[in-house]
């Protein structure tokens, strides 16, 4: 009877207590809004704000409606640009910087911190002071590029609706690239120092050692950091929206989705504030997030553990 007893299987009460705040609380303010705005995604309203059934209509709508449409698919484009920037930019500079960290030497520390700040600054602060910094007016960019002879290659990159998105992004790179710094670091030191000495006596230089030792053993956070930065980019809005406003100008050339959804929400300019099409709008963000991510988990971490077979 004893060992019956024994053998009966308890229902882990202690975990359901310490884990029922935490799932509460983001049930509360992340998984009820999203399915709330997925749903309301699918409704209009009448003129005493009146909700009713439509459909796909609002998804119809955003795709070919000549109001929504340029503007939803011009920020479309210009988000998968600074998604480009960030990945082809601030991902391989941050596994250089991460590289010549690991690699020892005096005050490593310090540089680590010194490029880390920027990450924990104010984005309005970020933003702020960029706009003195590249101003044409008063900024010392102009200037300082006629010290160097390059003074005829000043342009108010800012201003001009060819260049806006790219100045940004850079910008942006500038703040953030201190993130994938510390992945690929963190990455980067754990890599037991055994095998590297074993390449170096068998002939290999530095460069043979990083690139057919440790980057493949540090896949798996490059895979990491990519995905991260798909995500943090498709939500992103601060930045734009302190530097360039919520119209995202000029000629809303850096606008992307995070803007877009600002706009449609609550309401800018050709657009009037309409919580159904903002809604879309989300629920389009939500869309491409996810399959950005389906993608890394499907591709990308069986194409890694293939690899480390």
């Amino acid at each position: 009877m004893s060992q019956a007893i024994r053998r009966k299987k308890v229902f882990p009460w202690h975990i359901v207590v310490f884990l029922a705040p935490a799932v509460i609380i983001y049930s509360v303010f992340m998984v009820f809004p999203l399915l709330n705005s997925l749903r309301l995604s699918f409704f209009g309203f009448t003129p005493d704000n009146k909700e009713f059934f439509v459909g796909f209509q609002n998804y119809v709508k955003l795709f070919t409606d000549s109001t929504y449409a340029p503007r939803f698919w011009g920020a479309l484009k210009n988000n998968f640009v600074f998604f480009a920037i960030h990945m082809l930019v601030q991902n391989p500079i941050g596994l250089l910087l991460a590289a010549l960290l690991a690699g020892g030497g005096r005050g490593r520390n310090f540089y680590r911190t010194i490029l880390f700040m920027p990450t924990v600054l104010s984005v309005v602060i970020i933003g702020f002071i960029w706009q003195l910094i590249l101003n044409p007016l008063w900024g010392v960019t102009e200037g300082l590029m006629k010290m160097v002879g390059l003074g005829s290659l000043f342009k108010p990159w800012l201003g001009l609706p060819e260049s806006a998105l790219i100045a940004v992004s850079l910008i942006s790179v500038w703040q953030f690239v201190g993130i994938p710094m510390i992945l690929f670091y963190a990455a980067l030191i754990g890599i037991p120092e055994e095998l590297i000495e074993a390449a170096t006596v068998d002939g290999a230089s530095r460069w043979h050692s990083f690139w057919h030792i440790k980057f493949p053993l540090i896949l798996p956070t490059v895979g990491i950091v990519a995905i991260l930065t798909f995500v943090g980019n498709f939500n992103a809005f601060d930045l734009i929206y302190t530097m360039k406003g919520a119209n995202a100008g000029p000629e809303f050339s850096t606008d992307i989705m995070g803007t877009l959804f600002y706009r449609t929400f609550f309401g800018q300019q050709l657009q009037l504030g309409n919580p159904a099409m903002g809604a879309t709008v989300a629920a389009m963000m939500f869309l491409i997030i996810l399959t950005g991510v389906l993608i890394y988990m499907f591709l990308w971490q069986r194409r890694v553990t293939t690899y480390e077979l």
